[in-house]
């Protein structure tokens, strides 16, 4: 009986879609012309990448506290931090690493739970924590990005290290006929540190900055070269004879290095701002601080201190083609689409390397977007390939190349 069944309505509902269409095939024609377009329509909206992200739905918090060895801040930190998220809506579970000066806890959530909210309550947590923590020590939170973020590297170098090459003209910044560097702001860079920590400096505060402004780009990472410092090495014995001692000596760099805002003056119907800008800029500035005075003579810091260019201690370095380099990392956000934000941060390269200082430049050294572009290049060969594959074996089975067209057409839409 279903046998039956099939037999008179199988063929008869088929034989009026097949009646339908060729009656009204230019509709047909037309919706399927629709339905093509609509589709590339999406395809171009598509957030298509090489590697698909599994990333879970994590939020990492970082700690710096340099002072302690990993065992201190797997107590005082690691464990802090992982006992006050615990209870937060949504947390599946939390991992953590504990290195010497260094805490990073990673809190996974469920795939459900909204990133920012999770970000929200996570704030929250490390504020009442904060007590809780050793002197110094300040989480913070990672970007809102995952392991695959990373979807755009370059490197800052010297065009022409140590000035090998280069074009010199003393007095204008960039390579100097003695081999130093002389930076825009008037700086002259001599040793390897100095030049190295510039290359940070530039990486930092120009490059760094433009970058963030990217739609999509959740931050940018920053390795190799050294964080310029200011350091004051004072001389115990020459403190000693003018009657300072080491506070003495913090508390007129601290007092000798704010801005401060006085008002403002009246005259003559015009306001004339007061403010006393206290700001170091220089070694020179911080060299002529007066810690106190001697027997009724003002006693400058360089009378008991040695004021250097420094650099921060580091546990990782960058080079390119065997030379000191600064790498830039850039992130993209959650849920964007990595072609789309790489291809936004490499269009944006040209405008930062028309402002970087002379003899300094910025290459690509990755890019995501060659690497999803080739991957669909090899997905439209093998469709292609797989296409004429289907349109010969079609034509060998109907005889009719029209027909065998037709049915493939079927693959693309």
């Amino acid at each position: 009986m279903s046998t039956n069944f099939l037999e008179e309505s199988g063929p008869g509902l088929f034989e009026k879609i097949l009646r339908f269409s060729i009656q009204n095939r230019y509709l047909v024609l037309l919706l399927v012309i629709g339905v093509g377009l609509i589709g590339a329509f999406s395809l171009q909206r598509l957030a298509i990448d090489a590697v698909p992200d599994i990333t879970n739905n994590q939020v990492q918090i970082n700690t710096e506290a340099p002072a302690l060895s990993p065992v201190e801040i797997e107590k005082q930190v690691t464990y802090v931090v992982e006992t006050a998220l615990a209870g937060i809506p949504g947390l599946e579970s939390t991992r953590s690493i504990s290195r010497n000066g260094f805490s990073q806890v990673t809190a996974v959530f469920t795939d459900s739970t909204d990133v920012y909210f999770a970000r929200q309550q996570v704030a929250e947590r490390l504020g009442e924590a904060k007590e809780s923590l050793p002197i110094g020590a300040e989480p913070r939170m990672g970007a809102v990005s995952t392991g695959l973020g990373e979807i755009y590297m370059y490197v800052v170098e010297y065009a022409n290290p140590d000035g090998v090459g280069a074009t010199v003209t003393d007095g204008s910044p960039g390579w100097q006929s003695n081999g130093t560097y002389l930076t825009p702001e008037g700086e002259v860079l001599s040793t390897d540190i100095e030049k190295e920590a510039y290359l940070r400096t530039v990486q930092d505060w120009v490059i760094k900055p433009q970058l963030r402004k990217i739609k999509g780009v959740a931050g940018v990472d920053s390795i190799g070269g050294w964080e310029k410092q200011f350091h004051v090495q004072p001389n115990p014995m020459r403190l000693a004879s003018y009657g300072f001692t080491l506070i003495d000596l913090i508390d007129a760099l601290e007092q000798n290095n704010v801005s401060t805002g006085a008002g403002f003056i009246e005259q003559s119907g015009e306001a004339y701002i007061v403010r006393t800008d206290a700001r170091v800029r220089t070694l020179e500035e911080i060299r002529e601080i007066v810690i106190g005075e001697y027997e009724g003579t003002p006693v400058p810091l360089s009378d008991v201190a040695d004021v250097i260019i420094g650099k921060e201690l580091r546990t990782g370095a960058a080079s390119q083609a065997g030379t000191e380099s600064v790498v830039g990392t850039v992130l993209m956000l959650i849920g964007e689409n990595s072609r789309t934000v790489s291809n936004a941060v490499d269009a944006k390269m040209p405008d930062i390397r028309r402002s970087l200082p002379a003899g300094i430049e910025a290459n690509t050294v990755l890019n995501r977007t060659t690497l999803v572009n080739s991957t669909i290049k090899t997905v439209e060969k093998n469709l292609v390939e797989g296409a004429l594959l289907v349109i010969v074996i079609l034509f060998l089975m109907l005889g009719n190349v029209r027909a065998a067209i037709i049915t493939a057409m079927a693959i693309p839409l």
